[in-house]
């Protein structure tokens, strides 16, 4: 009896790992191309996001809804989402552009780790919705394309304003996600 109780309780353990995005075994990918994570061309190096020290700046010019959006492009879809306003969706703007290979998780989400951790303030949140964006832990980058309910912990990113066919644009495996301002 007991090698069978053992066994179920190794199968329930087993389980509830599954169901964690961003498995902290990973190894951390390579998640970006045609650049630095800033999104720069390397010639801005050491400055901070948000310096104003290049000659291009544009004075911020931008209205309030044009600094918390951003555009998702998966294959030939593309989404519009909405940016949290906290300091981990300003930390992730700051990244843009950025393209991420985001690999399967769960049959609900995608996820890819970056190469540098953002500020958290992770809570749970109850319910995960198609659409969200979310980071796990303080570098994995999680987008949800299905529905259902967590007891984990995320820092809201923010979320895709339509997220219909999100799930047929993400696909079954890996995935190629360009994020851009």
């Amino acid at each position: 009896m007991k090698p069978l109780f053992l066994t179920i309780a190794l199968l329930a353990a087993m389980s509830c790992l599954a169901f964690t995005a961003c498995d902290r075994n990973d190894n951390p990918m390579s998640t970006t191309t045609g650049g630095s994570l800033t999104g720069g061309t390397g010639d801005d190096a050491g400055e901070t996001p948000g310096d104003n020290n290049d000659d291009n700046d544009d004075n911020n010019t931008e209205t309030p809804e044009q600094a918390m959006t951003l555009t998702l492009k998966i294959g030939t879809s593309t989404f519009t989402a909405t940016l949290e306003d906290n300091a981990t969706a300003h930390a992730f703007a700051a990244l843009l552009p950025l393209t991420l290979s985001m690999h399967e998780l769960n049959s609900n989400e995608k996820y890819a780790y970056l190469d540098q951790s953002l500020p958290t303030q992770a809570s749970s949140p109850g319910t995960i919705q198609t659409g969200d964006l979310m980071l796990y832990g303080s570098s994995c980058v999680v987008l949800f394309y299905k529905t259902f309910s967590t007891s984990y912990s995320y820092t809201r990113i923010g979320r895709i304003d339509n997220p219909s066919g999100l799930a047929a644009a993400v696909g079954s495996g890996s995935v190629t996600v360009s994020f851009e301002r």
